[in-house]
């Protein structure tokens, strides 16, 4: 690319840094309005309008190290909790320590037999190793940090699981040493550059300051073009992400609000921070602990298939959960003093499982899809309660296959450690996030995080994850779609990425390897084109006793497709029903923080500052004139520190 485009966009980027603090002011007022993003201020959660339903957004220590006191009338109430997963969880924790409600009065239901939802980690006896996906965090996931600096380490005694997260990532950073293949596991030329051109920087700062309403039901196609998509930078974000061309606009444009402070760390993962062990493990066994030992109750083969409302005069009172019982119909009946909180749709529900033999067979695709089911007969009562059809209806734009790898070989391990230039059996940080193949045809991405990534796995097998982010394109080894192949052709597919000579493939992929596929049909069934009204409010206007939580829950700013996100609906919730008085911390507001939009102007534009940009004589000397005026001022320093001068 062009230097003096490279100039040029990176101009339009310090422009839109620079204007990024007047549009923040100029539309404050209505920020306040319907983003709920006034810290440190009582103000009502957007749909959360019935008495004692008020929560504010804060930050800072003051909110954070507070404990608020016991709600009045909390010892009548009891909890009723659909879904076992992540978000369902959370809230009974926050029941707990912060709305001091007995454990006793806590009931999680749960179809299956395991808690946990899409944060698994499995060792299937007749499989292997399985984990559908992995979880990458963050030090600004403000309401997850809130809830694990009260959960106690099941392997540190006296520590809490923050404190033992926070340790491990200090001793281990996370980083990258190759991002990108190409060429049969060759480093690519991408560089840790972003090769953006003017064209594809304008249209990005167009879309971050863009409002809501005017992204509704648009795809990233309607945004961006070419420009964008054939640049390193879509590489990195598509991969990290798994965001496809259409999927939500809206979606995009509250990730790279939300996450603009990382921009500089999308080449290399350096941004990232990730758990000892798989997220089942690190994450979800010591909240099941915590909430055991409070006497929390737990239904295990419970499936919810409708919450009954009794809707009038402006209320809504959940009256009744229909339920499946191992197989048998039942009903529970609700009071105003049952809280009712609903995990409506699941990425990973109607997962099928292939193994090193078989494929995934898409024919029990359509079994089991209890959460679906549950928010479709939720929804028919009222349009508060959202429209589930915009999110499940398409699967072939809402699905990805992962697959786990587990293997001792070594000859599979040397290639793993020439890409990596790790040592993945150290126990620290291998590939530091995901290697992505960008000439792959599924374009297919791997990782191996630090192993062991489960507590049984023996001291010489290696598990490696990885997807497919085209499970319908053909393979460059295998000739066909990843969703056709068995594991053993998974395996092939990806040792040829490794740089493996074909002539080893089939022996090393049979005899060296174990691979589990999981086919999911609605793992990205929340990046669809949405707008308002399509996901409920956490706590829908007029509720009495019902709130949703989980990814397909409404709430300000923040992003889907993240732990954090659950934690925060869970939060929200239960503050909002039981009228805790404490903030929820707000989404991190980088995109209010000049700091950031400068940093992030400049690293777009891979280091080039806006003003090294040749302008017309007649401004030349006018602009030589006015960085000498700010040069040793405050502005200056600022702009010293984030590299435009």
């Amino acid at each position: 690319m062009k230097k003096g485009k490279m100039w040029k966009a990176g101009a339009a980027g310090m422009m839109a840094a620079g204007t990024g603090a007047v549009l923040m002011m100029a539309s404050r007022k209505k920020e306040r309005m319907y983003r709920l993003t006034d810290s440190n201020s009582s103000c009502k959660n957007k749909g959360s309008k019935g008495e004692n339903q008020r929560i504010y957004y804060s930050k800072g220590n003051y909110e954070a190290f507070a404990r608020p006191e016991k709600p009045e009338g909390i010892e009548e109430k009891s909890a009723w909790l659909i879904g076992g997963g992540l978000a369902s969880l959370a809230a009974a924790c926050f029941l707990i320590r912060d709305a001091g409600m007995s454990g006793d009065k806590i009931h999680i239901l749960e179809a299956s037999d395991r808690t946990g939802g899409a944060c698994d980690g499995i060792l299937d006896s007749s499989r292997g190793y399985i984990m559908r996906g992995g979880r990458e965090m963050e030090n600004h996931f403000e309401c997850l940090w809130d809830l694990f600096r009260s959960i106690p380490s099941l392997d540190t005694p006296g520590a809490s699981v923050l404190d033992e997260f926070y340790w491990l990532n200090k001793a281990d950073p996370n980083y990258s040493l190759c991002r990108v293949t190409e060429k049969q596991g060759k480093p690519a030329c991408t560089q840790g550059y972003f090769g953006l051109s003017e064209k594809a920087g304008r249209q990005i700062m167009r879309l971050f300051f863009t409002c809501d309403e005017d992204l509704y039901d648009k795809t990233i196609e309607d945004v961006f073009d070419n420009e964008v998509f054939d640049s390193p930078f879509w590489l990195y974000w598509r991969t990290m992400f798994a965001f496809e061309n259409w999927h939500s606009a809206l979606e995009m444009k509250l990730y790279l609000r939300r996450f603009v402070h990382h921009i500089g760390g999308l080449p290399d993962f350096s941004a990232l921070k990730f758990t000892r062990y798989n997220q089942y493990e690190s994450l979800i066994l010591p909240l099941k602990r915590y909430l055991e030992e409070a006497g929390v109750e737990f239904r295990f083969g419970v499936a919810v298939t409708n919450v009954e409302f009794d809707i009038r005069e402006g209320k809504k009172t959940a009256k009744f959960l229909d339920c499946m019982i191992n197989g048998a119909k039942a009903q529970i009946p609700l009071t105003e003093q049952d809280l009712v909180f609903i995990t409506n749709g699941s990425c990973t529900e109607g997962t099928v499982y292939g193994d090193q033999d078989h494929k995934p067979d898409p024919k029990r695709q359509s079994e089991a899809e209890h959460c679906w089911t549950l928010w479709k007969n939720i929804a028919v009562q009222d349009t508060s309660f959202g429209r589930p059809e915009k999110f499940c209806s398409n699967r072939e734009k809402t699905c990805w296959e992962s697959a786990t790898i587990t293997t001792s070989d070594e000859t599979i391990l040397s290639y793993i450690k020439k890409i990596a230039r790790r040592d993945p059996r150290t126990g620290k940080v291998v590939t530091g996030g995901i290697v992505s193949c960008q000439d792959s045809g599924w374009l297919l991405s791997w990782t191996v995080n630090r192993q062991g990534q489960f507590k049984a796995q023996k001291k010489e097998e290696v598990c490696i994850w990885l997807y497919g982010l085209f499970p319908n394109g053909v393979g460059n080894f295998v000739p066909k779609p990843m969703s056709e192949c068995t594991g053993r052709e998974i395996t092939e597919e990806w040792l040829y990425h490794l740089g493996v000579p074909a002539d080893q493939i089939h022996d090393l992929a049979a005899w060296g390897a174990v691979c589990v596929p999981a086919m999911m049909p609605y793992i990205t069934a929340f990046f669809m084109p949405r707008r308002e009204g399509d996901r409920p409010d956490v706590i829908p206007e007029g509720s009495v006793n019902a709130a949703f939580i989980g990814q397909f829950a409404q709430t300000p700013r923040d992003t889907v497709f993240t732990t954090e996100y659950s934690v925060r609906t869970a939060m929200e919730a239960v503050y909002g029903l039981c009228g805790v008085d404490r903030g929820v911390p707000e989404v991190w507001g980088s995109a209010y923080d000049m700091r950031e939009l400068l940093n992030a102007s400049v690293k777009l534009m891979d280091g080039v500052s806006p003003l090294k940009k040749r302008l017309p004589a007649c401004f030349e000397k006018a602009g030589k004139m006015a960085i000498k005026k700010i040069e040793h001022t405050e502005i200056g320093e600022l702009l010293r520190e984030c590299g435009v001068l």
